[in-house]
Order: structure tokens, then C-alpha cells, then sequence
């Protein structure tokens, strides 16, 4: 997926799907933003960004379309490119582009048709439309049921070639052991077979940590420029939250102030369960295509609950400082801003500056994973204020 992957899923996570609840559709640039389980057709301009526990799009998209969530179901024809990821994904409608997905279960249905290259990877990948160009998919099981005119690369515990299964190019593949591939499906002479070895990856990682050449001692230039870039980005994701989504994140603020110590168990709680998925996924060849799915994920949350923690942190400081409950958005981006500045200055203080910032991602965090758990259980809510009574929500 790349950078462009990388940054689609950061800026789908400002937005706060399952997290954030729904939100009305927004069109910045001609760029259609989704947050939440709106299943409204679409008729995008340009790209489509969205993110939920239910994706779901219909309708129809002009150029790229990019979906996070628990349940992914695409039934829009895309122009561009088509990157998904989830629990589940499922295509049933044209991609002009490149597909990517990535899920436990990722399923190509017979009425989809990729006119570009296809990267699959999931515990269950099932592909039932044609793929006019090359196809690379891998999970523990692997059922391909549709013809690619283009070179096939298949890696999983299990492969399955179905009835309508036929390869134009040529077919490598990696499975435990060697398999009988029909002639109806490729040619023999077109088909190359490398053994399967979960254990080469470890090996891979070993050797490649062993021969790693350590930079030298950074200079005071290089911790200040990179002090500035980090400070940046904190700046541009907090303005991207901020705007997007104030009722949210003003949710999500009150009902951290409100118990503080219930979000910090909160925020241990789900960083333990985040982190823990890394060696629970790495541990089996169905979780194995899920590993950097969860490091992402990790490393997203992470980053957003240092920064509503910072958030968080200087709000209550602007309060005690006679401010408003709700200052104008400039004000609150400033204190942010020196929120984050001083935050990131007390990591050089050894030991107790760390634990302050880790503190702050535990803060964070914790009024994520609550939030994310009234979600689904159905109890969302303003937060109670320190007398537990509702805190009236702003009109504005």
C-alpha cells in the first residue's frame, strides 16, 4: 500500500470512524470524506475516503476510493484505484485501477472486475472476478475461481483452484507441498513451485537486523529538524481532527476530563489488547497478512492518543486561565500547539519526562477505547461531568 496507503489510513483515523461515531458526508476539494456507517449512494468527483464498523459504499466514484473499517463492502465502480482494508472487505463492482485489500476474510465477487494489477492479503482471500492484469494474493487459504490475463503469485496454507479458474500469464506459487494445478487453469510449463516456510521470515528479519549499519551520533541540527517535522505533523493532524470533527473530539475531551483515572485503565486496557494482537497474529499463517495491519494500527492510535492526551491537557490548562469552556478553533489550535511543543521537550529529561508522555498516549488512548466501547454496545453519550450528571451538549 505504501506511503499513499499509509497516509489514507492516518487521515481516516483523524476522522474517527468507529471511534468518532457518524458524521455527515463532507466534500473538501471534491474529495468525498465518510465517517461512520452512512450508506447514502455516492457520486464522487474525485476520490473517496471512508471509514467505519460498516463501510459501505454504493454509487459511483471518478478517480481512487480508500475504506477502513470492520466491515467493508464496496458496490461502487471506481475510476482509479481501490484500497480497502478490514475485517472484512468485499468488492462487487468494477475497479478501473489497482486493487489493494487487506482483511481476515477479502472476497473479489463475480460481478467485480479489476482492469488493473490485484494485491490481496487476508486469513480467507476468494476471487470471483475477472483481473485483467496480475494478481499477488496470500492467506491461509487462497480460492481463486475467476481468469487473470496477467502473472499469478499465490502464497498460503491452502490453495484452491475453481472451475472458472484460468491464468493468461504465468503461475508461482507457495504452499506446504506441491499441488496438481489442472491444465484447464495454466499450462505446466508456465507454472513454478517454491516451498512454504513460515520460519523464512524470522530468519529474513534476523539477518537483515545483523548486517544493519548504525548511523553515527546525531548533531544538534539533525534533533532540531527533526523536533520540527514531528511538531508538524502533530500540528497538521490535530488542525485535521479539529475541523473535521469537533463534536467529536469535544466528546471524547469532556468525557476524559470528566474520570481521568477510568480512561488511563481505559487506555492500558486497549493499548494491552493492541499490541498483544502483533504475537497472537504473528503466530499462525490465517494472521500472518494481518501483522502489519495491526503494527499500523498501532503505531495510528498511538500517535492520536498523544495527541488528545496533549489536547486534552491543554484545555484544562486554558480553563484554569480563565478561558472558555469552548474557545474559537485558532485558540485551541494554538494550545495545542505549545501543548505538543512542551510535551515533546520533556522527553530529552530521562525517565520522568517519558513516563509524563506515556502517561498522556495512556489518556488519550483511554477515552478512545471507551468511546469505542459505548459504541458498540449501544450506550454512547455525553460524558457525565464530576458531579455524574450529563454535560448539556454545545448548541454550537
Amino acid at each position: 500500500m505504501g506511503l499513499k496507503g499509509a497516509l489514507f489510513a492516518g487521515v481516516l483515523l483523524s476522522l474517527a470512524g468507529p471511534v468518532f461515531g457518524d458524521t455527515p458526508d463532507r466534500v473538501i476539494g471534491g474529495d468525498v470524506l465518510r465517517a461512520g456507517e452512512t450508506s447514502s449512494p455516492l457520486q464522487a468527483g474525485r476520490d473517496v475516503l471512508a471509514a467505519g464498523a460498516t463501510v459501505s459504499l454504493d454509487g459511483s466514484v471518478a478517480q481512487d476510493a480508500h475504506a477502513a473499517g470492520f466491515d467493508v463492502d464496496v458496490n461502487a465502480t471506481t475510476g482509479g484505484d481501490l484500497y480497502a482494508m478490514g475485517f472484512s472487505v468485499s468488492l462487487r463492482q468494477t475497479v478501473g485501477g489497482d486493487l489493494t485489500a487487506s482483511g481476515f476474510s477479502v472476497r473479489v465477487g463475480s460481478g467485480a472486475r479489476i482492469a488493473g494489477n490485484a494485491r490481496l492479503a487476508g486469513g480467507r482471500v476468494t476471487i470471483d472476478g475477472p483481473i485483467l492484469g496480475a494478481l499477488a494474493a496470500a492467506g491461509g487459504k487462497v480460492t481463486l475461481n475467476s481468469e487473470v490475463s496477467g502473472d499469478v503469485l499465490l502464497a498460503g496454507e491452502t490453495l484452491v483452484f475453481g472451475p472458472d479458474a484460468r491464468i493468461g500469464g504465468t503461475l508461482t506459487y507457495s504452499a506446504p507441498a506441491r499441488l496438481e494445478i489442472p491444465a484447464r487453469v495454466v499450462s505446466a510449463e508456465r507454472v513454478s513451485y517454491q516451498p512454504y516456510q513460515r520460519s523464512e521470515m524470522m530468519t529474513g528479519a534476523r539477518d537483515m537486523w545483523s548486517d544493519w549499519e548504525y548511523p553515527v551520533l546525531p548533531t544538534f541540527l539533525s534533533f532540531l529538524s527533526g523536533f520540527l517535522v514531528t511538531l508538524g505533523f502533530f500540528v497538521v493532524t490535530g488542525a485535521l481532527f479539529l475541523t473535521l470533527a469537533p463534536e467529536q473530539v469535544r466528546h471524547l475531551r469532556r468525557s476524559i476530563d470528566a474520570r481521568p483515572g477510568m480512561a488511563l485503565l481505559s487506555g492500558v486496557i486497549g493499548l494491552s489488547v493492541l499490541v498483544g494482537l502483533v504475537p497472537i497474529s504473528a503466530l499462525t499463517v490465517v494472521g500472518l497478512p494481518l501483522v502489519p495491519i495491526v503494527l499500523l494500527a498501532t503505531l495510528l492510535v498511538w500517535t492520536l492518543g498523544y495527541l488528545l492526551g496533549a489536547y486534552v491537557l491543554a484545555m484544562r490548562a486554558m480553563r484554569g486561565l480563565g478561558a472558555a469552556e469552548n474557545p474559537e478553533i485558532w485558540l485551541r489550535l494554538l494550545a495545542l500547539v505549545i501543548a505538543v511543543a512542551l510535551l515533546a521537550l520533556l522527553n530529552f529529561i530521562p525517565v520522568l519526562g517519558w513516563m509524563a508522555n506515556f502517561a498522556l498516549v495512556l489518556l488519550g488512548i483511554g477515552g478512545m477505547t471507551t468511546a469505542l466501547f459505548e459504541r458498540l454496545t449501544g450506550t454512547a453519550g455525553p460524558a457525565p461531568n464530576v458531579e455524574m450528571r450529563p454535560i448539556e451538549r454545545d448548541p454550537n
